[in-house]
């Protein structure tokens, strides 16, 4: 997990696009995290938003493990995640934030201040699900 934390804030300050999925052109929440995932083997099969993130890990991963390397999933119920993060440690997290579907360039990100960052995991209000991937 220390390789892991130690590539995820390579990425620091990156900035948020949404669609993104390639650190070059931007990241979203979503792209961010595959990047991460992949780098450990882990590679879902199919669309991978934060819905399918979640839809895949409530199956193969462990809830409530706050721990490094865990997801963070933001929304209004298990059927609306609209954010995805990982835990650096049990109070903090990494993720593409600020954002939203109009930030298509750098300019718009550093308008919003879209970038991805670090944050407390209580930072948002609407946190549903913490499951910690099987990185074995």
């Amino acid at each position: 997990m220390i390789l892991l934390k130690k590539y995820a804030l390579q990425f620091v300050g990156i900035p948020y696009r949404y669609g993104g999925a390639t650190p070059m052109g931007g990241l979203d929440c979503s792209g961010f995290m595959q990047i991460l995932l992949r780098s450990c083997g882990i590679d879902p099969p199919g669309d991978q938003s934060a819905q399918a993130l979640f839809d895949y890990f409530c199956i193969y991963g462990m809830r409530d493990k706050y721990a490094c390397g865990a997801l963070a999933f933001f929304g209004k119920d298990g059927k609306n995640i609209s954010h995805i993060g990982m835990l650096l440690d049990q109070y903090r997290m990494i993720h593409a934030a600020g954002g939203d579907s109009t930030v298509k360039t750098i300019d718009d990100a550093i308008g919003k201040e879209a970038f991805i960052k670090i944050d407390l995991v209580k930072y948002r209000k609407d946190l549903l699900a913490v499951i910690r991937p099987d990185y074995s």
